[in-house]
């Protein structure tokens, strides 16, 4: 009888206690610690791409909050999952990463230095070795959580199988962290301080003199739980509250304009154009999201809390390094008692609206409008829901017009890399992490089409999923940004023939509708009213000619006209 744990099983045992799920595809460098999880009856979702292996355990992360685990082999794995691995750090999302390596005895023909790519994106690598395997492992679970950034765990094949020196050795050595500035670039380092006294007086003094307040709020102040001390910020200072994509749902409140940046309604711009003192909590302040700097060209001050080295955008006045929840409690006691009557005093229009929308079923083209098929499945959807929206030029319909119970109920994968086709791995994760509630994908025609092989993985690993293809036979961004409404070039490879995703999902087990008027979306409402079993793809063919609002934006930013 095997007295020994080998390396593979003792890394299994601390991944197990650290993850609910792992996210895998298994191969000849991962073989063995699969199997030592699979052994001992812990979840592994078996997906069919090493690309969705990483997405997946980003929208767990997303929508659970809680840090995941994926694993793929070594070589053409690793290098499968690149794209992945560059979104999720550019989007710093914590998560371990248990990746084949090459032998110690040096590497093979098919091996390439990873560790070096890894270090590419800024990705820390750890080997393990026979003598600390469990502890080098648990270290990267504590770098993920600290710094939230992925950390890869590196196993060489010629130890997969080989036993630990001593039986639990790894348990009990202690390998201190290293210093952030190793792990994290430049204007990364998360090492919140304390607020002053002076600075919570200086943020006090700017909020009271405001006649025109807003508070954005952005993933750092989701991360910070600072959403309730924020709000009470606002209505002590009659201020408009906002927030980016990432941080929507953080304010239940009458006075918020919702998503602001580059996928606001028209009249949210315009307010958060109003605003002459704004005080920026987690928010990242990127160009797509200040709107080509044009979303806060009215504040004579803004002030950014963040944990990262400096601020992010030249717009920005005055800078606290802090985390949002602290900042928040240090501004809340500068305020004292009584209230400011603010912005809310003086507002005599809704906050929210698309005026540039007449309410229209179909495009000039006779092809069907996306804002009213969202805005009918909002109202269909079940109030549980958990929207994951992948990239493209259709993203502001979702984003717009589906509703998220929560901050952690709708997330957009892609979104930091700004690449499409990852929706399908990401919905994966959510699906896993969020057993109660509808997980449903918008995604476009072309980014679906990358990622067939992963609708199989819905069908095999998910009670239930709603698909919604925005379809409108084309890669719509190029369309619009540099073919019709752009540069002028020639679109012969920017749009492709008509595919039936409606047909794909029933061949791979599923089922689903092709909607080409608002009434084909009742077979969406039948299947809810069903019990929403299984896989099923709405195939939504849209109108080649309603352009988003914010790629118009992008167009005139970018030196094209129409």
């Amino acid at each position: 009888m095997r007295q020994s744990a080998t390396v593979s099983e003792a890394v299994a045992a601390v991944v197990a206690a650290h993850s609910d799920v792992v996210f895998s595809l298994m191969g000849n460098g991962n073989a063995h610690l699969v199997a030592a999880l699979t052994a001992n009856g812990h979840r592994v979702v078996n997906v069919r791409h090493e690309a969705a292996t990483v997405m997946a355990a980003e929208g767990y992360q997303l929508s659970t909050g809680r840090i995941p685990t994926a694993s793929t082999t070594y070589g053409a794995g690793f290098a499968n999952m690149l794209t992945s691995l560059a979104e999720a750090r550019f989007a710093r999302i914590p998560m371990v990463i248990v990746v084949g390596a090459a032998p110690t005895t040096g590497p093979r023909a098919i091996d390439f230095d990873q560790d070096t790519v890894a270090a590419g994106f800024h990705v820390p690598t750890l080997l393990v070795s026979r003598s600390d395997a469990g502890a080098v492992t648990r270290r990267a679970y504590a770098i993920a959580r600290r710094d939230r950034v992925p950390v890869i765990v590196a196993l060489p094949y010629d130890l997969v199988d080989s036993p630990v020196v001593e039986p639990g050795a790894g348990d009990d050595i202690g390998l201190p962290l290293p210093p952030q500035e190793e792990v994290l670039r430049d204007h990364e380092i998360e090492d919140p301080q304390k607020v002053t006294a002076e600075q919570a007086q200086d943020i006090v003094a700017a909020l009271r003199s405001a006649q025109r307040p807003l508070i954005l709020a952005g993933q750092g102040a989701v991360v910070a739980e600072a959403g309730s001390s924020l709000r009470e910020i606002g209505d002590r200072i009659g201020a408009l509250f906002a927030t980016s994509v990432a941080a929507s749902g953080l304010f239940d409140s009458e006075w918020d304009l919702g998503i602001v940046g580059g996928f606001a309604s028209p009249r949210a711009a315009d307010f958060a154009r109003e605003a002459d003192v704004v005080l920026v909590a987690g928010a990242s302040l990127n160009l797509y999201q200040m709107r080509y700097n044009q979303l806060l060209s009215g504040a004579h001050t803004i002030i950014q809390v963040d944990t990262v080295s400096g601020p992010t955008n030249p717009q920005v006045t005055r800078f606290c390094r802090a985390d949002a929840a602290d900042a928040a409690y240090a501004i809340l006691e500068g305020l004292g008692e009584g209230s400011l009557p603010g912005w809310r005093a003086v507002i005599d229009r809704p906050l929210t609206g698309d005026d540039d929308y007449s309410g229209a079923d179909f495009g000039p083209d006779g092809r069907l409008d996306p804002r009213a098929v969202m805005m009918a499945l909002n109202e269909m959807l079940p109030r549980e829901r958990a929207i994951t929206q992948d990239t493209g030029h259709f993203m502001t319909w979702a984003t717009r017009h589906l509703d998220g119970p929560d901050t952690r109920g709708k997330i957009l994968p892609g979104v930091a890399l700004q690449v499409i086709g990852l929706g399908v791995g990401s919905v994966i994760g959510v699906a896993a992490g969020n057993p109660d509630r509808l997980p449903v994908l918008v995604t476009g025609d072309g980014g679906l089409a990358m990622e067939l092989n992963e609708l199989d993985t819905l069908v095999r690993e998910t009670r239930s999923c709603l698909v919604v293809v925005i379809n409108d036979d084309a890669y719509g961004m190029e369309v619009h940004q540099y073919g019709d409404r752009g540069a002028g070039l020639d679109m012969t490879a920017m749009r492709f023939p008509e595919m039936n995703f409606a047909a794909i999902a029933r061949a791979v087990g599923g089922d689903g509708v092709k909607v080409r008027t608002m009434d084909d979306l009742k077979r969406v409402r039948e299947w809810l009213e069903d019990g929403a079993e299984g896989l099923f793809i709405a195939d939504v063919n849209v109108s080649k000619e309603v352009v988003a609002d914010w790629l118009d934006l992008s167009n005139r930013y970018n030196g094209y006209t129409e």
